[in-house]
C-alpha cells in the first residue's frame, strides 16, 4: 500500500507541478522586464560637474539632479526607467523602449536655463521670474501649438516689452534654452536653417500682463515636453556624458527571438541527453530542471529585475550548471549500484556523498558571480544577477527537488533490481558476495595512465602558454570601446552588407573609417570602431544619416578613455578578488596544495583563453571578464569535485606507502570522475554552442570566450591541477617515508559517503 502510494504521490506532484507552471507561466513571461538590448533604447552615464565656479558637488546635490532627471523622464511616459545614483558623482540612466531617443536625450541633458534676451544677446529676463509648475502646452489663436507661461511680476514684463519694442527695427524678443555667453549668438543662428533658440517674436506693443506665450514651429508634442522640461525646473549641475549606448529596435527584437531560439535548443539538447543517458533519473532532472527555469523568471519578476541579453545567457547557462548537480548525484548512484547495493541504499549513499561536492559547486561558482556584481556595470550587473539567482534555485531544485521526486519513485519499490533503468547495464554490475569496493570499479578510461603522462601535459600547457605569450606580445588584444575608449556603430540592413559599400557610406555622411567588420548570418550586420568620442549632436546626427540610408536604426556606444580606465581596473580588481576568494576557500576546504594547484590550473584556464582572443582578433569587452570569471568559478568546480575523489580514496587506502601507490589513487580518481566531468561539460557545451550558432552577434564573442574555457577548465582540473598536486604531495611523501590518512577524520565538504 505504501508503495503504491508514493506512486501517487510522484504523479499527483508532476500534475501540481504542471498545472503550475501551465496556469501562471504566461503572466510570468509578461511581467519582465526587458532589458534596452532586448527592445531597443539607450543608456547614459553622466558625470556631474559645477555649473558655476566654486559650485560644490555635494552627495544631496546628486541626489537632486538624479530627482529632476526623473520628473524630465515621466514627461516622455516611459515605462519603468531606471536612474541610478553611483560612485564619484555620477548618474546612470536606462530607457528602455523609448521610441524617439533623441528628444529623450535632449530632454535628459538640456540645462532648461529659460532666457528672454534682446537682439544683441542681453538678458532681459530668466527662469527666475517664471512661476514655478505654470508651464502649460497650449493652443494659440490661429490653432498652433504654444507653451503658456505665468510670470511673477507682470509690471517687470511690461517694463522689459517696452525696452525691446523701443530697439526697432530689432525690436525682437529672443527666447533661449541653455543661453551658453560667447558662444551662441541671435544675429548669427538667425542665419542658419534650424536656429538654437525656441523663438524670436516681434515686440510691437508694451505687455502688462502675467500670461506669456512662446509661440514657434512646435509639434503638440514638442510643446508637451518644452512644458514639461519647465515645470520639472533647471538642474542645479552640468552633466557631462561619458559613456553611453544605443541599441536600435529592430537590433534588440531580433536578439530576443534568436537568443530565445538558441536558448529553447540548447535546454532541448539538455533534456534529450540526460533523457538518453540517465533514463528514469534522467526524466526526473527533466522535471526538476523545468522547475527550475519556472522558478528562475519568477524569482527574477519579482525583484523586479531587467532581463538583459547576457541575463539570458546566464539563465542558459544555469541550466547547464543545475544538470551539474543531477549528473553528480546520478553518477555516485551508478557506482554504489554497479557495486551490488541495493535500489534503496545506493539512492541513500549516493545522495548523502555528492552532497558537499555540490555545495562546494554552488559556493565557488556564487563567489565568481557575486564578485562580478560588485564591479560589474550595466548588463553585466543583470547577467551576475540572474547568475547567482540561478546558483541559489538551482541549489533548491537539483538537490532537494531532485531528491524529493527520486526519493518517491525509489521507495515505491518499482526501481528494484532494474538498474537498466539507471543506464546500466546487466553485465556491468557485482553481486554483493564479490565484496567490490567503488575504489575497484573498472571505468571506461581505465587505459589511461595520467600520472605517468603528466610530464607531457606540462609540456604541451608550457608550448601553449609560450606560445600565446610570444602572440600576445606581438598581437596584443584587440580591446573594445569598454577598455579603450571611442565610439562603435553597429549597422544592420535588410540585405547583405561589404566592407566597401559600408566604407562608401560611412564617407558620404562625413564619418569614414577604415575599421569596418561584417557579421550576421547573412552578412547584413557591419560594425565600425572611432578612436574618438562621439558628442550627443554627432550621435543624433550619424543616427538619421545611417537609418536613412540602411532603413534600420544603428546601434551607436560611446565610451570616454576616463570610463575605459575605470572599467580595466575594475576587470582587474574582479579576477584578483575572485582568485584570492577562491584560495582562500580551496585552502580552507581541503589543504595549502589543492589550492596551489588549483589557481595554477585556473591561471592557465584564464591565460588560455586571453590568447586565443587574440589570435582571433576577437573584440575583448566586458562580457569577456564576465565570461573569464564565470569560467573561474565553474573550472574550480571540476577540479574541487576531482579533488574531493582524490581525498575520498586516500581515506580508504588510510595509509601510504610510496609514490607508486600515490599514483594509482590518483590515476583511480581521476578515471572514476572523467566520466562525470565530459557530462557536465558536454551539457554546458550544448548551450553555449547554441548560443554561438543561433544567439545574438552581440554575445557571440562572450559565447566564443565560454566554449574556449568550458575545454581548457576541463583540461586543466584532469591533465594539470591534479598533477601538480601529484608531484607536490609526492615530495612531501619522499620527505615523510609514508603518508598517513586518518580514516576517521572528515573535513567539511567532503564527498565521502556517510555510513
Amino acid at each position: 500500500m505504501k508503495k503504491r502510494s508514493r506512486i501517487v504521490a510522484f504523479l499527483l506532484l508532476l500534475v501540481m507541478l504542471g498545472s503550475l507552471i501551465g496556469v501562471t507561466a504566461n503572466p510570468i513571461i509578461k511581467d519582465v522586464r526587458l532589458g534596452l538590448d532586448l527592445q531597443g533604447g539607450f543608456e547614459v552615464l553622466y558625470e556631474v560637474q559645477p555649473l558655476k565656479e566654486g559650485q560644490k558637488i555635494t552627495e544631496e546635490i546628486v541626489t537632486d539632479t538624479a530627482g529632476a532627471l526623473r520628473n524630465r523622464i515621466d514627461v516622455l511616459g516611459v515605462n519603468e526607467p531606471v536612474i541610478q545614483v553611483e560612485s564619484n558623482n555620477r548618474i546612470r540612466v536606462q530607457l528602455a523602449g523609448v521610441e524617439d531617443q533623441e528628444t529623450a536625450r535632449e530632454l535628459l541633458s538640456t540645462q532648461a536655463n529659460l532666457t528672454f534676451r534682446d537682439a544683441d544677446d542681453n538678458l532681459m529676463l530668466d527662469g527666475n521670474d517664471l512661476k514655478e509648475g505654470k508651464a502649460k502646452a497650449n493652443f494659440g489663436q490661429n490653432g498652433n501649438p504654444v507653451v503658456t507661461l505665468e510670470m511673477k511680476d507682470p509690471d517687470k514684463f511690461g517694463e522689459v516689452t517696452a525696452e525691446i519694442k523701443a530697439k526697432a527695427p530689432e525690436n525682437v524678443m529672443v527666447i533661449w534654452m541653455d543661453f551658453e555667453e560667447g558662444v551662441d549668438s541671435y544675429k548669427e543662428e538667425r542665419m542658419k536653417e534650424k536656429q538654437k533658440y525656441i523663438s524670436a517674436p516681434f515686440v510691437s506693443q508694451v505687455i502688462n500682463s502675467s500670461n506669456v506665450e512662446i509661440s514657434g514651429s512646435f509639434t503638440v508634442e514638442e510643446t508637451k515636453n518644452l512644458a514639461g522640461i519647465l515645470n520639472a525646473g533647471a538642474l542645479p549641475v552640468h552633466l557631462e556624458e561619458i559613456y553611453s549606448t544605443s541599441v536600435g529596435a529592430q537590433f534588440g527584437a531580433q536578439a530576443l527571438d534568436k537568443t530565445i531560439l538558441a536558448g529553447i535548443v540548447g535546454i532541448s539538447l539538455i533534456f534529450i541527453f540526460m533523457l538518453i543517458y540517465y533514463r528514469i533519473p534522467g526524466f526526473v532532472a527533466i522535471i526538476t530542471l523545468s522547475v527550475y527555469i519556472y522558478l528562475i523568471l519568477t524569482v527574477f519578476t519579482g525583484i523586479n529585475g531587467v532581463l538583459t541579453l547576457p541575463g539570458i545567457a546566464a539563465l542558459m547557462l544555469g541550466v547547464g550548471m543545475a544538470v551539474d548537480a543531477n549528473i553528480l548525484t546520478y553518477e555516485r548512484i551508478k557506482e554504489e549500484l554497479r557495486v551490488g547495493k541495493s535500489v534503496k541504499s545506493a539512492f541513500s549513499v549516493g545522495a548523502k556523498s555528492a552532497f558537499t561536492a555540490i555545495l562546494d559547486a554552488n559556493i565557488t561558482t556564487l563567489l565568481a558571480a557575486v564578485v562580478l556584481f560588485i564591479f560589474g556595470t550595466s548588463s553585466v550587473k543583470g547577467f551576475a544577477t540572474m547568475l547567482i539567482i540561478s546558483i541559489l534555485v538551482s541549489f533548491l531544485t537539483a538537490v532537494w527537488g531532485s531528491r524529493l521526486l527520486l526519493g518517491l519513485l525509489v521507495n515505491s519499490g518499482m526501481l528494484d533490481g532494474k538498474t537498466g533503468l539507471f543506464g546500466i547495464s546487466k553485465n556491468r554490475v557485482h553481486t554483493p558476495e564479490e565484496d567490490v569496493d567503488t575504489l575497484d570499479l573498472t571505468t571506461k578510461f581505465d587505459r589511461f595512465d595520467f600520472v605517468r603522462s603528466r610530464k607531457k601535459f606540462y609540456v604541451i600547457s608550457m608550448v601553449l602558454i609560450i606560445a600565446g605569450i610570444i602572440v600576445l606580445g606581438i598581437f596584443k588584444l584587440n580591446l573594445g570601446i569598454d577598455f579603450a575608449g571611442g565610439t562603435r556603430v553597429e549597422i544592420l540592413s535588410d540585405k547583405p552588407l561589404t566592407a566597401e559599400e559600408i566604407s562608401g557610406t560611412l564617407e558620404e555622411i562625413g564619418h569614414p573609417s577604415t575599421d569596418i567588420v561584417i557579421s550576421g548570418d547573412t552578412n547584413n550586420i557591419g560594425v565600425t570602431r572611432y578612436k574618438e568620442e562621439f558628442s550627443q549632436e554627432t550621435v543624433n546626427k550619424f543616427k538619421k544619416d545611417l537609418e536613412a540610408h540602411y532603413g534600420a536604426d544603428p546601434n551607436i556606444s560611446t565610451v570616454s578613455n576616463k570610463v575605459g580606465k575605470e572599467l580595466a581596473g575594475n576587470a582587474f580588481k574582479a579576477l584578483l578578488v575572485a582568485a584570492l576568494g577562491i584560495i582562500i576557500y580551496v585552502a580552507f576546504r581541503f589543504e595549502w596544495r589543492m589550492g596551489v594547484s588549483s589557481i595554477i590550473g585556473l591561471i592557465h584556464d584564464a591565460f588560455f583563453m586571453v590568447a586565443v582572443f587574440s589570435i582571433s582578433r576577437l573584440e575583448v569587452d566586458i562580457t569577456f571578464i564576465a565570461a573569464v570569471l564565470t569560467i573561474v568559478g565553474y573550472s574550480i568546480n571540476d577540479t574541487i569535485v576531482t579533488f574531493d575523489r582524490i581525498r575520498e580514496n586516500l581515506h580508504k587506502v588510510g595509509k601510504i606507502n610510496d609514490a607508486k601507490q600515490l599514483a594509482d589513487i590518483v590515476n583511480k580518481s581521476l578515471r572514476q570522475t572523467l566520466g562525470r566531468s565530459v557530462n557536465t561539460v558536454l551539457t554546458v557545451i550544448f548551450v553555449v554552442v547554441a548560443l554561438i550558432a543561433l544567439g545574438a552577434e552581440a554575445i557571440r564573442p562572450f559565447s566564443i570566450a565560454l566554449l574556449i574555457g568550458l575545454l581548457a577548465g576541463t583540461y586543466s582540473s584532469i591533465f594539470i591541477s591534479a598533477q601538480i598536486w601529484f608531484d607536490l604531495k609526492k615530495k612531501e611523501l619522499d620527505k615523510e617515508g609514508t603518508l598517513k590518512v586518518d580514516k576517521e577524520k572528515k573535513q567539511w565538504g567532503s564527498d565521502e559517503p556517510v555510513v
